[in-house]
């Protein structure tokens, strides 16, 4: 983060912003106030209607699967993405699902909180103690009986590079669930899961199956030694073994589903993803309203797709909040990589936006 925000002041200074400071004071101005950042984050499961109101009855039960791993092979601490499990889990049981957590050690696993990213639900899923509990005692894959479950879903996380491809359990709760036409479902690196899953009549798993998951494109910008720091690329070896890779636009959201088999390509399509997973599993899903971080991924999509006049156009037409705080990050991204029209114009998004919600 830090790293970025200083390319970004460096390439706007040269742009002719003035100074250092005033490059900024400028992107700072796009942002919330402290006060909008510490009101999130004491967020607790009874201020959102979405967790309270009109839940179905019990539906049965998902396996949410995190990995165990703490570190990567240069050190670095890792684990499963905070995000990723709280967004899943906040839709499944506001489904009528019952959510049991699992981990290939079982115990309390590694955790990457990623303040950035995170926004009410992501607070209040920290701030439950219940949940917390849960958590923090996973069970150990080795005691899942699949036949208990409607679904599996493999929350990312780089740790899962290190301990999913070849668990024996996975790949044991894999397979069962999906030759009883339940539903399997992993959102970024989570997908990792579903390697090396050999099914009874020899195929694997993932032959000929669309998948979405974290790309090379995402991984190597993040971590240029990604090739040394992982056991390999995952795009790379999803395509290895059959998959027909489907990737969206970096760090948007883009899901995949080909038959009971759910996927997403990071963070920005949990929600959707997990939608997919509840009307995979026969139901209507409740309603809800989107979260400003999921309206400014529609935004950036529109602007993708569309231009910078049809962005600016949605902003105008829709009394929606965003999450100023992502889009400022998408045009750091742009910037770093020397697309400097591209940066700027999602800059005046971050402005035009700024403006409609003062």
């Amino acid at each position: 983060m830090l790293k970025k925000i200083i390319i970004s002041i460096i390439v706007l200074f040269v742009l002719g912003w003035g100074s250092l400071t005033g490059a900024k004071a400028y992107l700072k101005s796009l942002l919330p106030d402290k006060a909008h950042f510490q009101a999130i984050k004491q967020a607790q499961t009874s201020d959102l209607s979405y967790l309270n109101e009109g839940t179905p009855e019990y539906r049965g039960k998902i396996l949410a699967v995190v990995t165990s791993a703490d570190t990567m092979w240069n050190g670095k601490a890792t684990g499963y993405e905070h995000t990723e499990l709280a967004r899943a889990y906040w839709v499944f049981s506001a489904n009528g699902f019952d959510v049991d957590i699992a981990s290939p050690k079982g115990g309390k696993p590694p955790v990457v909180l990623d303040g950035d990213d995170m926004g009410e639900y992501d607070y209040a899923f920290l701030n439950d103690p219940a949940i917390q509990n849960k958590v923090e005692n996973s069970i150990p894959l080795a005691e899942i009986n699949p036949d208990e479950y409607e679904a599996v879903y493999y929350v990312g996380g780089k740790g899962t590079m290190y301990d999913f491809a070849d668990n024996q359990d996975i790949k044991r709760i894999t397979k069962a669930l999906y030759q009883s036409n339940k539903v399997v479902s992993a959102v970024c690196h989570g997908p990792v899961a579903l390697l090396n899953v050999q099914l009874d009549n020899g195929k694997m798993l993932l032959a000929e199956k669309k998948i979405s998951a974290f790309t090379n494109q995402e991984e190597l910008f993040l971590i240029p030694d990604a090739q040394e720091v992982f056991p390999f690329l995952l795009e790379d070896k999803l395509i290895e073994q059959g998959a027909q890779f489907q990737a969206g636009v970096d760090y948007l959201e883009q899901v995949s589903r080909d038959g009971n088999v759910i996927t997403g390509q990071n963070p920005w399509s949990v929600w959707t993803m997990a939608e997919e997973v509840v009307l995979a599993l026969g139901y209507e899903p409740k309603a809800r309203e989107k979260t400003p971080e999921e309206r400014s991924v529609e935004l950036l999509l529109t602007y993708e797709k569309l231009g910078l006049a049809a962005a600016k156009a949605q902003i105008t037409s829709e009394s929606h909040s965003y999450q100023q705080m992502l889009l400022v990050m998408h045009s750091f991204l742009a910037l770093m990589q020397f697309e400097l029209g591209k940066g700027m114009d999602i800059l005046s998004l971050a402005q035009a936006v700024k403006a409609s919600q003062q």
